[in-house]
């Protein structure tokens, strides 16, 4: 049975009334700092991978299960709605019951899920596994954050941070990598086989490891009208930029989603001001670097994942890369991530975060440019440059702003606050999916007919053309069986240069969206309650 820490913790605009009570630090395995770290990286690691490495495995998923094209989009899409709905009340679970429990039943849950997948012999099956993996993965990872805050002290905080921002990055950029090895050289099912055996030692761990911590004026009741506003609000938000591409951006129904999230939020919002003990108390926001913080998330994940979404496709369709070939050349990416994140933490320690994240989105917006003058001739070295200039500007934003956001929250809500950093990224990286993919649709059908005509192609009715439309989005050339070799060759060229032409301007929007990242970055500053897990871990 383990011993439970006592902390106090001010308001989001007052500094921390009193320190941890023995600021000893530890000695033992038992709530040990690193290890602590180590513990938690784990578990995440199986959260962030799971976030990529499925998207190698769906086509052979629809092959073997027979389903359909829908079905297998709801394969990621379930993941992420449950992930995104349930972040924040997940976090509020972990200020009330403790970050221990909720990150080992995240854990223990997320690996027996991804077991009940391997076993699934239906999509219904596969889908309903996705959603629960997705619920237990939103229980992991704001407890993670929990835990570092309370076990680092002060100083140390931002290099944790951004050793765990580290681990995310890596997980994400090496999915498409290690999916394609398993799946062509093992079975998709060995995609979430591989989630048991990381789920039992980050199980392991965790229970010798992971101590016990909850602030002294932990909530102690839930909010539950909050919860059912707020998720529903999350729920038609995401669910309509999920759709978006399908039913159109001018649908009737994909505003009417839109238009009940906001009046979800507006509820949310009015009724957190009149409940005891809220889901987010609203004040939270009143502080301007942890808002800051969360916008910066925001923006951070529209340039990164809606530019990196197009990236992938052009890799594999406009390049002809193997799956594994399109990992294998996002590693600068990734590399640099890994190397930038824990001087990133060394620097916003030293510095404090406002330059360091200003000059990560400034670089962002860089690489963003530089992916916009990408053709279907750029050389591998060329591609390289701009890919690890992007890793090297995302490293100090993704430690800097999750160091702002859970920081600048009192102590008794940092599972709150880690809901928040998580559900921010959640929600930029379907916007910037959704608001790209429409810019890159808008570009192909603009171009399209046009780039046809020009090449002396014979002319399309509007059918073939739509159809012609939604292939050329992805990278792909809409060739007819039996074209003739020189016909092939001139609408392979004509759907690869629009292709381009739209995945430029959509790489231009996302440079433009980091510039606005760069002024929101300004507003940031040290978190003002980061004392109060100051060597909180004392055993």
């Amino acid at each position: 049975m383990t011993s439970q820490t006592t902390i106090s913790a001010t308001g989001p605009g007052d500094k921390a009334s009193a320190a941890p009570s023995d600021p000893t630090p530890s000695t033992g395995l038992r709530g040990h700092p690193w290890f602590t770290l180590i513990t938690v990286a784990v578990g995440v690691m199986m959260v962030a991978l799971d976030g990529t490495i499925v998207a190698i495995a769906n086509p052979a998923i629809q092959k073997d299960l027979g389903a359909s094209f829908a079905d297998v989009q709801w394969i990621t899409n379930g993941y992420f709605l449950a992930l995104a709905v349930s972040l924040i009340t997940a976090g509020k679970l972990g200020d009330r019951f403790g970050h221990r429990q909720t990150f080992l039943i995240g854990v223990t849950g997320f690996a027996l899920a991804s077991g009940a997948i391997g076993l699934s012999h239906s999509i219904a099956f596969v889908v309903t596994f996705r959603v629960l993996q997705g619920l237990f993965g939103a229980l992991l990872m704001p407890a993670a954050l929990g835990l570092l805050r309370a076990t680092f002290p002060a100083e140390k905080l931002n290099m944790a941070i951004g050793l765990w921002g580290m681990v995310i990055g890596a997980s994400t950029a090496g999915g498409p990598i290690l999916g394609g090895v398993l799946v062509e050289h093992v079975n998709w099912q060995s995609v979430f086989f591989i989630n048991v055996p990381v789920g039992a030692i980050a199980l392991t761990l965790g229970l010798l490891i992971l101590r016990d911590h909850r602030a002294e004026n932990a909530p102690r009741s839930f909010d539950i009208l909050g919860i059912v506003l707020l998720s529903g609000a999350m729920f038609c938000l995401v669910w309509a930029l999920i759709k978006a591409p399908t039913w159109g951006w001018g649908s009737a129904t994909t505003w009417t989603f839109l238009a009940v999230s906001v009046l979800g939020f507006a509820l949310f919002a009015f009724w957190e001001q009149r409940v005891k003990e809220p889901l987010i108390p609203l004040g939270l926001f009143r502080s301007v670097p942890l808002s800051a913080g969360v916008v910066l998330m925001v923006l951070m994940a529209i340039a990164f994942m809606g530019g990196l979404f197009f990236v992938t496709f052009y890799l594999q369709n406009v390049h002809g890369m193997s799956p594994i070939d399109a990992g294998l050349h996002l590693l600068p990416l990734t590399g640099m991530m890994i190397v930038g994140s824990p001087l990133a933490g060394a620097a916003i320690t030293k510095l404090g975060p406002r330059i360091p994240l200003a000059g990560g989105m400034a670089a962002t917006a860089i690489a963003m440019y530089g992916m916009s003058t990408l053709t279907s001739d750029t050389g591998s070295g060329v591609m390289s440059i701009w890919f690890a200039l992007l890793g090297f500007g995302l490293a100090p934003v993704m430690v800097g702003a999750t160091e702002v956001i859970v920081g600048n929250a009192p102590m008794e809500l940092s599972g709150v606050a880690g809901g928040l950093q998580q559900a921010a990224m959640q929600i930029g990286g379907s916007l910037g999916t959704a608001v790209l993919g429409a810019v890159m649709a808008s570009r192909v059908d603009s171009d399209l007919a046009g780039n046809w005509a020009d090449a002396g192609l014979p002319k399309l009715t509007q059918p073939q053309l739509d159809a012609a439309a939604e292939a050329v989005q992805v990278g792909v050339a809409p060739v007819a069986p039996n074209t003739p070799e020189a016909i092939a060759a001139k609408i392979t060229q004509v759907a690869h240069d629009t292709f381009i032409s739209g995945m430029s301007l959509a790489c231009l929007v996302a440079a433009g969206v980091a510039v606005v990242a760069v002024f929101v970055a300004l507003l940031t500053k040290r978190g003002e309650n980061a004392e109060a897990g100051a060597g909180a871990a004392h055993i």
